[in-house]
């Protein structure tokens, strides 16, 4: 695929004051630079199930437990910039509206803010938040990176709107000497693969109305986008029979089970074992919340300090609902869970 650079951004529609139902619904007319990770199976917040979903408004993608790092990251968008324009003495200014690819009209992009460079050219500003432990997705190995899926995001809108870098700067703390910036190139073999899949999804899998393969390699993402799907259980649901070809993880799983029991088993026993050094050791420091022991080739330091959580043990729980019915049943949430289980039946005589 030969990319052509000789093209401008088409305006799909002004997002200042636009409703966000109403902004949604101009998401769903194609394939936004949050949404190419989950095309290309590598986004931590949503499968590319979730994606299809979503586009044909079968069910939202939206996760509502997550509603307020969402929305903290979108308030903190000023202020990020802000700070990657204090940090880098670059102008940034905003363009609100949402755009679209000329050749490939279902690529679209809504960006945080454009950055005006010395040469005269404009960049993409992408404005991220994160905590203390997730700035380490900022590096590998000791090296610089952009986290994968948003340098396939940034690549998405480079695409778009036929701009040449993007930036990104990440807030993380409560000072802005420490925030994170990267920048990311153009790659054209990169953004043709980019591309090819992309379209393909929206295609062969959106168009067609044929529901994409969970791919991803977070199986907790996967149960969880299924769950969004199915909904709560049905006790009332005859058993599903599975045939030969789609049993195989059945198998699999039962397989695995048995592979974990004898490591589980092993674990208990280095477990045991940890726990008897552990009670001599704090045998020796009686009431002491620490140790030290100077070695030959090393120090180690011990300690044993208590913390303290709060909660109400089950007989007070169960002395609640009684006597204060009304408290309890204002406050005790019950949750619902499903246990999976494989069991091997043996086989019946012929």
């Amino acid at each position: 695929m030969v990319l052509s650079r000789e093209y401008a951004p088409q305006i799909v529609v002004k997002t200042e004051g636009l409703p966000r139902e109403d902004w949604l619904e101009y998401r769903r007319l194609g394939i936004g630079g949050s949404d190419a990770a989950a095309v290309l199976g590598i986004s931590p917040f949503q499968t590319g199930r979730d994606l299809y979903y979503d586009k044909l408004k079968i069910v939202s993608a939206n996760d509502d437990d997550n509603w307020v790092a969402k929305k903290a990251g979108t308030l903190l968008e000023p202020l990020v910039a802000e700070i990657f324009s204090y940090r880098t003495g670059l102008k940034v200014y905003r363009k609100p509206f949402m755009y679209q690819h000329p050749k490939y009209p279902w690529m679209l992009a809504d960006l945080d803010y454009l950055v005006e460079l010395p040469n005269g050219k404009i960049a993409i500003l992408e404005c991220k938040t994160t905590n203390p432990f997730g700035k380490e997705n900022w590096w590998y190995n000791g090296c610089e990176i952009v986290p994968l899926n948003y340098e396939v995001q940034g690549r998405h809108y480079m695409s778009v709107m036929n701009i040449d870098r993007v930036y990104y700067c990440c807030y993380y703390t409560n000072t802005a000497e420490e925030a994170i910036i990267r920048h990311t190139d153009r790659d054209a073999a990169y953004e043709a693969e980019l591309i090819f899949l992309e379209e393909d999804f929206w295609t062969n899998r959106v168009q067609a109305h044929v529901p994409p393969p969970y791919i991803e390699k977070d199986g907790e993402l996967i149960l969880q986008s299924i769950k969004r799907r199915f909904g709560p259980a049905d006790l009332d649901a005859p058993p599903v029979m599975l045939n030969p070809s789609n049993a195989i993880p059945v198998l699999s799983y039962y397989d695995l089970r048995k592979k974990k029991a004898a490591l589980s088993a092993e674990v208990k026993k280095l477990e045991n074992e940890m726990s008897r050094a552990k009670a001599y050791i704090i045998e020796q420091m009686g009431s002491s919340c620490r140790a030290n022991y100077t070695g030959a080739d090393a120090d180690y330091a011990v300690s044993y300090l208590p913390s303290y959580t709060t909660g109400i043990p089950k007989d007070k729980l169960e002395r609640l609902k009684e006597v204060h019915p009304d408290i309890y049943n204002e406050y005790v949430v019950r949750s619902v869970t499903r246990r999976f289980t494989v069991k091997k039946i043996a086989a019946q005589a012929a």
